[in-house]
């Protein structure tokens, strides 16, 4: 469409030519001027019937393009495992999403449309201008080389800012994300003005990085138009002296001269052409750290598939750390189907990691975590987290209601079926004094409810599983002494033959339990039962001592 809309364009230069030289010889020529002047009104009309469906056609592309890079990064992104997203920013990522996929859209949409009319305005004009009279059409072009050497000196240095101004964009967008998700943290510390200067100093910086890549373009575009137009003073000046001598006819310098005109525009437009190209490749780039990304949890090339998993766990040796150094030291543990594991320990002793680690959060190592028999990194990722019920240490719900956020745990999950993990996880009473009840919206993270509600909602998810192993990490830390035994209660109910593994800084939410293990420097330093602990005065035995003269104290 571009090759039509410009050939027809290319016609009405010489049907032009073809007119003037009927005006100056009547006699000589084929048709009347009236006849070449409805012929150019015909070509212009169809030049821009032609022209609208070429750009729309191309303009269109570009936004599907647009759609489907979007869908493809936000697969990757989900196909993604915690230790991707350990080390990027949320801004820079919704930052991608937004601005720089906005940049590649318009390099694949205008981009393209003006690259491709460009090249083929050129090739068509300067062939026909040759036609006419080669000397004039050397004359005409004498200019352009100092085009190319500036283009080429530029270049390079717009990719940089570009790429810098997406990067210094990205950090800004990720301060002002973390900026509105801790909302209640900088009033409280009253950090307004603080967080403000921090904004102001980014948002200068990606003001700096833009400012310099705006010069450059204002330097290229007025540069582009003075070629442009130093060329069709040369013209002028030459072109009229072969007409005066004879060696042109009127007609080819009026024809010379609108072929030349119509290198103008594609002249003056390869200036923005090339910041636009500039900032889709470093944009596009971008999108490929993300698009190349690898996850490092991953199925295994030849998958086990049991029949069914009863939640037998055997952790044989078991090292691992995050950035080299290990956290968790040769960890041995066998946890029999149904029974209730106990996790306590010091802060950063490792207790988080290990329950992760059940559920391939991150990865293991082959031959050192088995469920039921079998090795975690053979099983399909899918059918090991469906078996799985995992409560995590920081509770995270959907801006949605409390039902929608229950009924997470499980697709299709029946009203009654929600009412029901709520009442187990004791959830049921606050919420019926909720004027829209389980339809009551939770709003960001569930800033709307309390630490302990926002706990027992994704217990209540979890609940709601009916997972063959459940995981609750610390999850009764925001609830008092009396709503915990009456949680603890609710599940005990529950628990049935499922394996349950509870972390708890609370020594109090661990007495039920078949054994509890004492975490100490990435080790275990202590097993055994809660009475058998407490005979062995050792670290659990201090440590519930400690927690008894506590609860007396806050008694008096």
């Amino acid at each position: 469409m571009l090759a039509a809309a410009n050939g027809i364009a290319l016609l009405i230069p010489w049907l032009l030519k073809l007119a003037v030289e009927s005006l100056e010889k009547p006699a000589a020529s084929a048709h009347a001027p009236g006849y070449y002047g409805l012929a150019i009104i015909a070509a212009a009309a169809a030049h821009g019937v032609v022209r609208i469906f070429s750009r729309t056609t191309l303009l269109h592309a570009g936004r599907r393009i647009e759609y489907r890079i979007r869908q493809d990064l936000y697969a990757r992104l989900i196909s993604l495992d915690l230790p991707y997203f350990s080390g990027e920013r949320t801004g820079d990522i919704l930052s991608r999403f937004s601005n720089d996929l906005t940049n590649v859209r318009m390099l694949v949409g205008f981009g393209i449309l003006n690259v491709v009319n460009t090249i083929i305005v050129y090739a068509s004009a300067l062939s026909l201008m040759g036609r006419i009279d080669p000397v004039l059409t050397m004359c005409a072009v004498i200019p352009y080389p100092l085009m190319i050497l500036l283009v080429k000196k530029v270049s390079r240095r717009i990719f940089h800012h570009s790429k810098r101004a997406q990067e210094e964009l990205a950090a800004l967008t990720s301060h002002a994300e973390e900026t509105f998700a801790a909302t209640a943290v900088v009033k409280a510390y009253r950090q307004e003005e603080s967080r403000l200067a921090s904004f102001n100093e980014l948002s200068g910086r990606y003001l700096a990085s833009s400012m310099r890549m705006t010069s450059l373009r204002g330097i290229v575009i007025p540069f582009m138009a003075s070629v442009a137009g130093l060329g069709m003073l040369i013209v002028l000046f030459v072109g009229g002296g072969r007409v005066i001598n004879g060696a042109m006819t009127l007609g080819d310098f009026v024809a010379f001269n609108s072929y030349l005109a119509m290198l103008i525009w594609p002249t003056v437009v390869l200036g923005w052409i090339l910041n636009l190209v500039q900032r889709g490749a470093a944009s596009m780039g971008r999108l490929n750290a993300v698009l190349d990304a690898k996850a490092t949890v991953v199925d295994s090339a030849s998958p086990i598939v049991p029949e069914d998993l009863c939640g037998e766990i055997e952790i044989r040796g078991l090292s691992f750390g995050y950035h080299g150094e290990p956290l968790l030291k040769n960890i041995s543990l066998r946890i029999k189907a149904g029974m209730r594991l106990g996790i306590v320990g010091p802060v950063g002793c490792g207790k988080t990691t290990l329950v992760r680690l059940l559920a391939r959060l991150y990865p293991v190592a082959d031959g050192m975590i088995f469920l039921d028999g079998t090795d975690i990194n053979h099983l399909p990722l899918k059918l090991l987290r469906n078996a799985i019920g995992f409560v995590p240490q920081e509770s995270f719900l959907f801006s949605r209601t409390i039902g929608e956020n229950i009924a997470y745990g499980r697709e299709g999950a029946t009203d009654e079926e929600v009412r029901e993990a709520a009442r187990m996880s004791r959830l049921d009473g606050d919420v019926c004094g909720f004027p829209s009840g389980y339809d009551t919206t939770v709003g960001e993270r569930g800033v709307t409810l309390s630490g302990g509600q926002k706990q027992r909602t994704a217990i209540a998810r979890a609940l709601l599983k009916d997972p063959a192993v459940l995981i609750m990490d610390d999850p009764l830390s925001a609830v008092d002494a009396r709503t915990e035994e009456e949680i603890l209660g609710g599940l005990a109910q529950y628990y049935g033959r499922r394996t349950v593994l509870l972390v708890s800084h609370r020594l109090s939410a661990l007495r039920g339990c078949d054994l509890i293990v004492i975490l100490d420097e990435g080790r275990i330093a202590e097993q055994g039962t809660h009475d058998e602990l407490l005979a062995l005065n050792g670290r659990y035995a201090a440590i519930h001592r400690e927690q008894n003269l506590r609860d007396e104290i806050e008694r008096l």
